[in-house]
């Protein structure tokens, strides 16, 4: 009898003890949830949506142009920003005073942006991004501290936490995030 019950015992502790591992190694290595604040990435994000990000996805291959992507924010811990990729490694960005973004000398064709872009801030001068580097914006351009200010700036590849992939809450908006 006593030895039944110290097999049931070691059972649920062994059962309990790789929850929690497999739970350690999908929040470290496979997903992350994150809290949008504010509105900078309105209307494609609102401020209070829950999301997950995939953070293995970029292991495999490289980000790609309109992608939302996580990332900490430089100078206030456990700060992350939620921004769209503009710019990819080794494009030269430049933003001109009509709000018109350009790529290598050609204008972007996109319709992520919620207004017209009304301060190039950094981009205002031609950007040359190095072979790790990406250009962010947010979608609610007039609002979104970015990669046209100097305390964003800039990401580096290695900065990437992950891209925003599905929105768990609200619920009435959960679902797959399009990018």
């Amino acid at each position: 009898m006593k030895n039944k019950l110290l097999s049931t015992i070691l059972d649920y502790v062994v059962w309990l003890g790789s929850v929690i591992l497999l739970s350690w190694l999908l929040i470290h290595f496979v997903v992350q949830r994150t809290d949008v604040n504010g509105l900078s990435m309105y209307p494609t994000l609102d401020h209070a949506d829950q999301l997950l990000a995939d953070k293995i996805s970029y292991r495999f291959r490289d980000p790609e142009r309109f992608e939302i992507i996580i990332f900490p924010y430089r100078y206030q811990e456990k700060t992350y920003f939620i921004k769209r990729i503009i710019g990819l490694p080794g494009e030269t960005v430049y933003i001109d005073e009509a709000g018109n973004i350009w790529i290598n000398g050609e204008i972007l064709e996109e319709d992520y942006g919620y207004e017209v872009i009304t301060f190039p801030g950094l981009a205002a001068q031609e950007i040359h991004l190095a072979d790790d580097e990406y250009f962010v914006l947010g979608d609610n351009r007039t609002v979104s501290e970015d990669s046209r200010y100097p305390d964003v700036g800039n990401i580096k590849r290695s900065e990437l936490i992950g891209r925003a992939w599905i929105r768990i809450y609200p619920f009435s908006k959960f679902g797959i995030i399009e990018h």
